[in-house]
């Protein structure tokens, strides 16, 4: 029997401990896509306890929760502190085989040096000792990201965003790593939801730009992305339910446009009709300015009404998509790459049977702008598991060129979730190491380096010149 998530855990063969430990495991980390406060990370407030620090905000460990009966007061109800810690350890005891499991003890030993397993009975203990170790250490965010070795962290911004607190951090003393904007457009592309309207005129006075048209829209969406690139923005983010195309003419569009602005709702199909506009206008900005376009492709969001209803966005009632991706995405990349404009690209999928769809879907469209331009994003949200990880590796090796992924993003709001690296990495090399053991690739010693190197951090460093 293993011990339980020690230095070599997951690591089962004797080439994977070698390229992880002495490799992998102490290269910095590029993180590409968050959900990080650049707020918070500039205030710098230490966290009141572990309770605060993982379970503020937390939708992974809620609904965990809720699923072991537990009351949504000690989710997003407003008990803190002790009493949500043991509910918490309480759930991860019974969450065998999910990856909060795993997540929560790396965090535990790599920023605590606790190695003990969290459970009911030892919530109390372990809650006293972090604590402890809170006090008496340094766990503020700046500090927790440059423990975690992290130099490049990219913040999800709202193209209105006025991005003072980037600024701020770019002379932020004794801290040595870039917060970048993303520039992720959602509202102004989201025309079918409420409040469209209003974020339309507040992105035309934030742009300077009056707004009557679909094309003012864009025009207000480029002059932004000029900013967005000044403070030092090199990525863009999109996240579609299903993937929005439509051959719609420009009169057929701007009609929806002024449909929604009257305060009218709007169609599927009609709503396709404007997204297709704005992003292929988009789509072109982003080829210009040199940035990469993430697109994250199937989360059904929100469908819970009674608690959107009461609690909002973002509190983890969202699931896994099922519409056909296919045919639309690749309608939008080629409408793209036939006019010499289809930026550096990353697709991200939800539902792993579409794994194989992006994984072709790449070498439709590569280029010489980047190796591996057109890349197959990581197991994101709900296949960010053992299992996830392991199939979009397995997809990408045996349909593209596993080398030059750019590897994982952390996709958090939460300062200790850099363990997930760690994760990836492990899993990562157990995959590569079984294929080197198997006879399934050469054991060459120098290429397998670059390849583990490059997939860890290399790789994003230079596909997104940073």
């Amino acid at each position: 029997m293993n011990n339980f998530m020690d230095k070599d855990f997951l690591l089962d063969t004797e080439t994977a401990k070698k390229l992880f430990h002495d490799y992998c495991e102490s290269l910095p980390i590029c993180d590409y896509h968050c959900h990080l406060s650049p707020k918070e990370i500039y205030e710098n407030k230490p966290p009141k306890d572990i309770s605060e620090l993982w379970l503020k905000g937390d939708h992974y460990k809620w609904r965990a929760m809720r699923s072991c009966g537990i009351s949504e007061d000690y989710c997003t109800g407003g008990i803190t502190g002790k009493a949500q810690f043991e509910k918490f350890a309480y759930t991860l005891q019974y969450a065998i085989g999910n990856p909060i499991y795993h997540w929560a003890h790396i965090e535990l030993q790599k920023y605590f040096g606790i190695d003990t397993p969290l459970s009911a009975k030892t919530a109390d203990d372990i809650y006293e000792r972090a604590n402890k170790a809170i006090e008496e250490g340094d766990f503020r965010p700046q500090s927790l990201i440059m423990k975690s070795n992290v130099k490049v962290v990219c913040t999800t911004d709202d193209p209105a965003d006025d991005l003072n607190y980037h600024k701020l951090l770019k002379n932020a003393e004794g801290f040595d790593c870039q917060v970048l904007p993303t520039y992720r457009p959602e509202k102004a592309l989201n025309i079918n939801l409420n409040g469209f309207a209003e974020y339309i005129k507040e992105l035309g006075r934030v742009a300077d730009v009056e707004i009557k048209s679909y094309k003012d829209v864009i025009t207000a969406l480029e002059k932004r992305a000029d900013y967005f690139n000044e403070v030092g923005c090199r990525v863009s983010d999109h996240s579609f339910d299903y993937v929005p195309f439509s051959t719609a003419t420009n009169e057929e569009a701007e009609a929806v446009f002024e449909k929604a602005m009257n305060g009218e709702s709007v169609t599927r199909e009609e709503a396709d009709a404007y997204k297709t506009k704005v992003l292929l206008a988009l789509g072109e900005k982003y080829y210009e300015l040199g940035w990469a376009m993430e697109i994250h492709i199937g989360a059904m969001r929100n469908n819970n009404t009674a608690m959107f209803k009461a609690k909002g966005a973002d509190i983890g009632f969202d699931s896994v998509g099922d519409d056909n991706i296919a045919y639309p995405l690749s309608r939008f990349l080629d409408s793209l790459n036939v006019k010499g404009k289809l930026p550096k690209t990353i697709l991200f999928n939800l539902n792993n049977k579409d794994n194989t769809v992006l994984a072709t879907m790449l070498g439709n469209f590569q280029g010489t702008e980047a190796e591996s331009k057109i890349q197959f994003g990581p197991a994101w949200w709900f296949l960010d598991t053992m299992d996830g990880m392991t199939e979009q590796m397995k997809s990408l090796g045996n349909l593209g060129i596993l080398g030059k992924f750019v590897g994982m993003e952390t996709d958090s709001r939460s300062f200790t979730s850099y363990g997930r690296h760690d994760y990836f990495r492990r899993i990562m090399c157990r995959l590569i190491g079984r294929w080197v053991e198997d006879g399934w690739y050469a054991n060459d010693e120098e290429i397998l380096k670059e390849i583990v190197c490059g997939i860890s951090y290399n790789n994003a460093m230079k596909y997104f010149n940073f």
